[in-house]
């Protein structure tokens, strides 16, 4: 498939995909998270393997792997000072994943990681930090900001108008979310969706909160208050098109080339977890859980090359003017 009709496809799939979230948001996240995710995870990590998850040692992925255990037992085993040390963890993978990019040397590698816990000790006293870097951070962040990296920096390569057109369709229709505010809930939320929903459910207050959308109470009521309604269009549609924008670019990033029974592996786990969200939606979320939080922490190199990446295109497109 040539460059240009890829980014009409993203185009096309962003359009649709802001579309759907308009009318069943709630429901349109539950079969992108519960179908289009699983299958997400298993290919992306495939295919960051193959790249050596661009960074600059053989094993250093080793690291983020372990890290991500940690944060998972703690996750279902919380300390008595409570959740604190989830976004610590999240923070120090991020970190890792920057020396991990830009440094071979271990001994430099070393004083970079101390230094970073020694910042992050002093970020647990910012306000926010909670928030941003352990709710925000590996959901909406992931889903929709190094997503939009990730495209302007294969748009800045190709100098492809296509693709530029691609990614102002994409804040158009993010404004348009927001803009266009509901007068009335025209649909209930029914309780097979609110029970299955649940666990994101803080995603939607911290957002709605944070940004003084709309004074809420009640965790219930982001199922029933405009506000509630807008933030969930805005998540379905972020988490949505991340999954079908992977998918979309197939044949450039070509992370299916593996072989036969490496896939056939990835189709049968992909079948067993969708499968588990058919029969219990929360209990796929806890399997999954792992799995879902490994692709946000090995992706961390590859959206650090993307900035990167950006700001040396950026320069290049500078001086040649």
């Amino acid at each position: 498939m040539k460059g240009s009709t890829i980014h009409y496809l993203n185009s096309g799939l962003i359009i649709l995909s802001c579309i759907i979230s308009f009318y069943v948001p709630f429901e349109l996240f539950l079969f992108a998270y519960g179908v289009l995710g699983p299958l997400h995870y298993l290919t992306e990590i495939g295919w960051l393997h193959k790249k050596n998850y661009f960074t600059k040692g053989k094993y250093d992925y080793v690291v983020l792997v372990i890290t991500c255990v940690i944060m998972v037992y703690y996750n279902f085993n919380p300390p008595k000072k409570g959740l604190g040390i989830i976004p610590d963890l999240i923070a120090f993978a991020l970190f890792t994943s920057i020396a991990f990019v830009f440094i071979k040397d271990w001994l430099y590698r070393a004083i970079v990681i101390i230094l970073s816990v020694i910042s992050i000790a002093y970020l647990n006293d910012a306000n926010n930090y909670f928030i941003w870097i352990g709710i925000f951070l590996p959901t909406i962040i992931h889903v929709f900001i190094f997503t939009w990296l990730f495209m302007l920096y294969g748009v800045l390569k190709e100098r492809s108008v296509p693709g530029l057109i691609s990614i102002i369709i994409l804040i158009i229709c993010s404004v348009l979310i927001f803009m266009i505010q509901p007068q009335n809930l025209f649909y209930e939320v029914s309780d097979y969706t609110r029970k299955s929903y649940a666990l994101f459910g803080e995603l939607n207050y911290r957002m709605i909160s944070f940004f003084n959308m709309e004074k809420i109470t009640d965790m219930k009521q982001i199922y029933t208050s405009n506000a509630g309604f807008v933030v969930m269009r805005f998540i379905a549609f972020a988490y949505t098109y991340h999954y079908l924008n992977w998918f979309s670019k197939t044949s450039v990033i070509k992370w299916h080339q593996v072989p036969k029974m490496v896939l056939a592996a990835t189709l049968i786990i992909w079948a067993l977890a969708v499968t588990i969200y058919i029969i219990d939606y929360n209990l796929g979320l806890k399997v999954l859980f792992f799995l879902s939080f490994l692709h946000v922490f090995l992706e961390f190199p590859l959206n650090i090359v993307s900035f990167t990446g950006i700001g040396k295109e950026v320069s290049a497109l500078v001086k040649r003017k």
